[in-house]
């Protein structure tokens, strides 16, 4: 069975209305209707808001269990399922220059050396199972579509070993109030699209 793992920092002021979830939305509800036999495992807002950064204290802890290769450990559990997944779809909104914060811990957890990648005499190379990862997110104001959250994400999708890397990004949405509704349609249309081809 196909596993796509749902990674859901749609941290919004407006809730039900944001317009990053839309895109996750559509891509979801696409993926289902294309895939209808597949599993969908979500990392939720709240699990994301509830990690804590790590510190010294912690990274030690975290280096002597990987020396222990005991990558069993419950600090290891999201790596693990993040390694595990067939696919990966992450959706944040565009904060900052970048995303909310509470996903760059998620990464920090995720990035586990000697379980997501590891390296030798030839350098880096990535042990997830994935074939595919796409990021989806939405912006108010004009950016440039090469945000540091595509960039980002798009390093992390090779340093992972995760061969594809798509992204979608509706931007301009409250620059151009006008526009936002067709912009926001044509973006959740492109993120159906890219779901079917997972």
């Amino acid at each position: 069975m196909m596993k796509l793992l749902f990674v859901n920092c749609c941290i919004s002021q407006r809730g039900g209305a944001s317009r990053t979830k839309a895109l996750a939305d559509a891509f979801l509800t696409a993926f289902r209707a294309s895939h209808p036999g597949a599993e969908v495992e979500e990392v939720t807002p709240e699990a994301l808001l509830a990690l804590k950064p790590f510190n010294a204290e912690m990274l030690n802890r975290r280096d002597a269990l990987a020396a222990e290769n005991a990558f069993d450990a419950p600090v290891y559990a999201l790596a693990r399922q993040f390694r595990a997944a067939d696919a990966v779809a992450v959706a944040a909104p565009f904060w900052d220059l970048s995303y909310p914060a509470a996903l760059r811990t998620y990464i920090e957890y995720i990035s586990a050396n000697g379980l997501t990648y590891h390296y030798d005499a030839a350098g880096c190379h990535g042990d997830c199972a994935a074939g595919h990862l796409v990021y989806l997110t939405s912006c108010g104001d004009v950016e440039r579509e090469d945000s540091v959250g595509v960039i980002h994400w798009r390093q992390l999708a090779a340093m992972f070993g995760i061969p594809q890397f798509d992204y979608v990004f509706a931007g301009g949405l409250d620059a151009r109030p006008d526009m936002a509704g067709d912009t926001l349609t044509a973006a959740c249309t492109l993120a159906g699209a890219l779901a079917k081809t997972l």
